[in-house]
């Protein structure tokens, strides 16, 4: 069943080549076609394009389909098109006649918008939850190991004194920042695009306020031509924040490898989250961290591909947007996926508590070395060569020491990570 049939043959190659993946995706989809075709029902009744009688059955019955759906799923049979179609013949087969009124002023193209809509926006409010959780997390963590030592490295060399709390209090505030990019996205679909039909408005007395109020966007798009070149802008926006995410995570996983390594010796994981080697018996692997870092990568080229996309598209509607949808609906799943799997793993990595006792980070106190002369009156500049000679002297332990009790109390420093200022950042987010 196709909605645009006019009774000629279609090609199968043609048929099945146009419609790639949509019937997968399109199930994701199903119960938010009937949201907005529940909220359209009650619309056309405002309006006196649909009797009372009529418009409670078909209301009844999508709400019994609504039901079926959260419960059972959705299934898009053989040879129908898309999900709408599904809806539709479902709704001819239980009422005949009036199942064939829900079209009345509307369009495939406001159609999948309102359900891309309604779908992003709740998907990228889940996401959001899962990672104000995972920021939550993070400052847990780096609260209870705030005062574990972490060398810091500039230019993969030995720089700075570190701290654990310090390490994780930065990727949960990265995360923090993250929300801001996913309420933009938010934003973007939180517009209510149903009566646009096909990007230019129609003929009938449609109320696109009330289908507004009834599905709880916070705007209309004003413009059905806006509404319609909305579509592929809006899945840009959830790929971009999408995409940010990934980039802490995968930022964060990366570090996780690297701090694994026997090189660096900084954390341990549990033998139960690494894998081996075929081959060599003492390995084990971060493969999870590994495969995280790779999938977030992968995550962060989607807005690059929707815009290739959208790149040379006039306004209007056009069929390369179908191929945005299946894009967009994976990708939030594996960002969802890649935050669930770091809550779950991320409480077992363990710091090496005691790191700093091994000789390469013998320099690491040098610039306390220094400030603590220039606190001697001695300008900085020439406390920075004294220090420098005595390194490259080998009389480094016969410098001062640094101020006994000095401390980086400043927010943000090692002895003062502002964990709690994190903490209420997060508490207004949310």
């Amino acid at each position: 069943m196709k909605l645009w049939e006019k009774g000629a043959a279609v090609d199968a190659m043609m048929s099945e080549f146009t419609v790639g993946a949509d019937r997968a995706m399109d199930v994701r989809l199903a119960r938010w076609d009937v949201v907005g075709s529940i909220a359209h029902a009650d619309m056309l009744v405002s309006v006196g394009l649909l009797s009372a009688l009529d418009g409670a059955r078909l209301v009844a019955t999508l709400s019994d389909l609504l039901a079926e759906i959260d419960s059972n799923g959705f299934v898009i049979d053989d040879g129908v098109e898309d999900v709408h179609s599904q809806v539709e013949q479902i709704l001819v087969e239980r009422l005949g006649d009036i199942g064939k009124r829900i079209h009345t002023g509307r369009s495939r193209n406001d159609q999948v918008l309102v359900d891309l809509k309604l779908w992003l926006r709740h998907e990228l409010r889940t996401v959001r939850r899962a990672v104000v959780e995972t920021a939550g997390l993070l400052l847990d963590l780096a609260e209870r190991h705030r005062d574990v030592s972490l060398p810091g490295y500039t230019h993969y060399q030995v720089a700075m004194p570190s701290s654990f709390g310090l390490w994780l209090g930065g990727h949960a505030e990265a995360l923090i920042e993250d929300l801001s990019v996913l309420d933009m996205a938010i934003h973007a679909a939180n517009a209510n695009p149903l009566g646009s039909a096909a990007g230019y408005g129609s003929t009938f007395p449609l109320d696109r306020e009330a289908t507004t109020r009834a599905l709880n966007f916070d705007r209309v798009h004003v413009t059905s031509t806006f509404a319609q070149m909305s579509r592929g802008r809006t899945e840009k926006l959830a790929a971009m924040a999408i995409a940010q995410v990934a980039s802490t995570l995968g930022r964060f996983a990366s570090d996780v490898v690297l701090y694994m390594s026997q090189n660096f010796a900084f954390v341990t994981i549990p033998d139960a989250f690494t894998t081996g080697s075929s081959i060599m018996p003492h390995k084990k692997n971060p493969d999870v961290f590994e495969v995280m870092r790779a999938r977030c990568n992968r995550l962060q080229a989607l807005p690059t591909e929707i815009q290739l996309v959208l790149g040379n598209l006039p306004s209007g509607y056009h069929r390369d947007l179908q191929f945005v949808k299946d894009r967009v609906i994976p990708a939030i799943d594996e960002v969802a996926l890649c935050l669930a799997v770091l809550q779950h793993v991320v409480p077992h990595v363990q710091p090496n508590p005691s790191i700093m006792q091994d000789a390469r980070y013998r320099y690491i106190d040098s610039v306390d070395r220094v400030n603590g002369l220039v606190m001697q009156g001695i300008p900085f500049r020439d406390a920075y060569r004294m220090v420098a000679d005595a390194i490259a002297n080998n009389t480094y332990d016969e410098l001062p020491a640094a101020p006994s009790g000095a401390a980086q109390a400043h927010l943000g420093s090692v002895d003062n990570p502002g964990i709690d200022e994190l903490r209420t950042r997060l508490r207004r987010a949310l």
